[in-house]
């Protein structure tokens, strides 16, 4: 949406937009972005909630009256509950334990393995939403599960594979694989029993599942990788900062 906002600054059309992820409008320094603190599919916050969106919008429009650009503002309010975020908290949850419990720390062929184990046993749910859905979002690096998995587990091993489009930075196809694996994870969990929310899916990903321990650890090697474009990537994008917060709140500090 930064690039779009240029572009139609450049024909004369003024332009807001609302950014989910900050970091990417400090780099596209669009004219006028509002950064939310919102989970992302959440650009206005809570669902349902008329009031509070229009208060976004209102924040968002308001960057119009900035006598002069860029401007990135940061909206000050968090998302109120809802009543599904509410259901979370009770304990509303999935019967059915779609994943084995997370292997413990490893590396090497070990983690791949069960890596691969793991995208093995979630293929009958993917496949599920799938024929419900009519189509699947997964497909965006061109790799299968099991090939993204691969290539992950490599950055997790300190290795770094082989560029599958080498037209693109090796960060970008980090990027694509990433996606790719998580919208495979995500659409195995919608065919679950149990309508779990998207804060449930996004912490079983991240914090409950092999392929977010080894995307944890991809990221902590990605960001001193040799090519700066992986370690942009891992910096920034790569796991969201909710995730990140939880993980440093269980690291132990230092004496």
């Amino acid at each position: 949406m930064s690039a779009v906002g240029h572009y139609l600054e450049e024909g004369g059309i003024p332009t807001a937009s609302i950014s989910l992820v900050r970091e990417h409008s400090e780099v596209m320094r669009p004219p006028r972005a509002l950064w939310v603190p919102f989970m992302l599919g959440r650009p206005l916050g809570a669902p349902d909630d008329a009031a509070f969106q229009h208060q976004v919008l209102r924040a968002a429009l308001a960057l119009f009256d900035a006598e002069q650009g860029p401007v990135l503002q940061d909206f000050a309010h968090d998302a109120p509950a809802t009543q599904a975020a509410a259901d979370e908290q009770d304990g509303a949850a999935c019967p059915v334990n779609f994943a084995r419990p997370r292997q413990a720390a490893t590396s090497g062929s070990a983690l791949a393995a069960a890596l691969a184990d793991e995208i093995d046993e979630l293929r009958p749910w993917h496949d599920l939403t799938v024929r419900r859905r009519g189509g699947s979002s997964v497909g965006l690096s061109g790799l299968t599960p099991a090939q993204a998995g691969a290539f992950l587990c490599a950055f997790a091993a300190n290795q770094t594979p082989d560029n599958f489009r080498p037209e693109q930075p090796l960060g970008q196809s980090l990027k694509q694989v990433c996606d790719d694996l998580r919208a495979y994870y995500e659409e195995a969990a919608a065919a679950q029993p149990g309508g779990l929310g998207p804060t449930q899916v996004q912490d079983w990903f991240y914090l409950q599942t092999v392929a977010g321990q080894v995307l944890v650890a991809a990221r902590g090697l990605g960001l001193t990788h040799a090519d700066r474009s992986v370690g942009a990537m891992a910096e920034k994008v790569l796991i969201p900062r909710a995730i990140l917060a939880i993980l440093n709140s269980a690291t132990p500090s230092s004496p």
